[in-house]
């Protein structure tokens, strides 16, 4: 189903995301802040050293990367739930940073072909309806040469714990459309980029992934 097809209770999946996000915005930060420590420790860190000139953020949620990255960056972040945006104003103004922030669709991202030298997109395309859809619109707004950064976490390398992935992606997908089995890196290979490094960590449950836009 196509994110504008509407299913059974004429919802569609980006209508459902922004609904799901909207809710989860007031307890997000405080509920994430342990994972974050156990399961992506440094994954923020590893994301904002390797950004470069005009960067954009898919998915940029509360604006937990905002502090991690460098000063000269010029930041612009794109989100489709208003609730989570607004705390990310909030603590682009607590960190005095200068962040051009736009709700919208990753899925249809609202700027020009070649506007940005990288993007970043964190813990989210786990929840994208449709992240080839997604990719493909990263890739067309990067410059010829521009960076693809993404950390997520993805199905285990481990056979006991990609079982348990799938059975709790019975509940999350249909509850929050939430995947814990998927992974992005075979999608950033087929839509054409080139991968410069990998990390699988957590018994290949977290990947990070930088790859570059052919010139």
């Amino acid at each position: 189903m196509s994110s504008t097809a509407k299913g059974k209770t004429g919802e569609t999946p980006a209508a459902k995301q922004r609904r799901v996000w909207d809710r989860a915005a007031p307890s997000y930060d405080r509920q994430i802040v342990l994972l974050e420590r156990i399961q992506f420790g440094g994954g923020r860190e590893w994301l904002g050293a390797r950004v470069r000139g005009r960067v954009l953020e898919v998915a940029i949620g509360t604006g937990r990367n905002l502090p991690h990255y460098p000063a000269d960056a010029t930041l612009t972040g794109i989100e489709l739930s208003p609730a989570m945006l607004g705390i990310a104003r909030q603590r682009a103004a607590h960190l005095g940073r200068s962040v051009d922030l736009q709700e919208g669709d990753a899925e249809r991202l609202p700027f020009d072909d070649a506007s940005f030298d990288t993007v970043v997109c964190a813990l989210s395309l786990c929840a994208i309806p449709h992240p080839v859809k997604a990719i493909g619109e990263m890739k067309r707004v990067l410059v010829p040469g521009g960076r693809l950064l993404l950390l997520d976490h993805i199905g285990s390398t481990w056979p006991p714990v990609y079982a348990a992935q799938w059975l709790l992606e019975r509940v999350t997908i249909r509850a929050a459309g939430e995947h814990f089995t998927r992974r992005q890196l075979p999608l950033v290979r087929a839509a054409g980029f080139e991968i410069v490094e990998t990390e699988r960590l957590k018994a290949g449950t977290v990947e990070r992934v930088h790859a570059v836009k052919p010139n």
